[in-house]
This record gives C-alpha cells, sequence and structure tokens, in this order.
C-alpha cells in the first residue's frame, strides 16, 4: 500500500472528530472528519455508519501502519441528502387559523 492507492475499509467506531477503520487484519486507519465531505458535516454519522465496508483513499501511511484516509474523494456524491417536504397543503392551514387568531388578538386588546 501507499499513498494515492484506494483500498476497501470497514468501520469500527464513530468519534466526533472522525471514524476508525480497519483495513485488514494488520492495518488500521482514521478518517478525519475533514476528509468525510467537501461541504461542513455536523454529525459523522449523517455519513457512515459502524460495520459499513466502503472505499477509501491513502493520504499517507505513518511509521507505525496507520493509514489517513479520505472518503469524500471516492464518494463525491457522499454529501447527506436533503428530506424532500411535500407541502400538500400549501398555505390552507394558514388561512383556516387566521381569523381564530385576529379574533383571540382582538381580544387582548
Amino acid at each position: 500500500m501507499k499513498k494515492g492507492d484506494i483500498v476497501k475499509g470497514r468501520i469500527t467506531s464513530i468519534k466526533p472528530y472522525g471514524a476508525f477503520v480497519k483495513i485488514n487484519e494488520t492495518v488500521d486507519g482514521l478518517i478525519h472528519i475533514s476528509e468525510i465531505s467537501d461541504g461542513f458535516v455536523r454529525s459523522i454519522e449523517d455519513y457512515l455508519k459502524v460495520g459499513e465496508l466502503i472505499d477509501l483513499e491513502i493520504i499517507s501511511i505513518s511509521k507505525d501502519n496507520k493509514l489517513s484516509l479520505s472518503y469524500r474523494t471516492q464518494n463525491k456524491n457522499g454529501r447527506k441528502k436533503k428530506e424532500l417536504i411535500d407541502l400538500t397543503h400549501g398555505f390552507e392551514p394558514l388561512q383556516e387559523k387566521l381569523d381564530d387568531w385576529i379574533q383571540e388578538y382582538n381580544k387582548k386588546r
């Protein structure tokens, strides 16, 4: 293994600063939170789960064979998907409550 290689790794634990990964029986690594996504990462759990097998790029290798890894270079679509909200009612609920709110306001005056 060398810098720039693409490897598969299994997430073993997640901490606020990064995710620990097992590459094989003798090699472990860390994905620092800054290497999770190009955007702001509030929670690593929004992107990764313990036990998940993922593709990673090796950024560096320490003398004791620990890897610094990047998830974002191999997972450009790794950003958390935004939830789509279906607004089927539009302003109807507001319109229904508006008269009640006006009456309540006038009572307080």
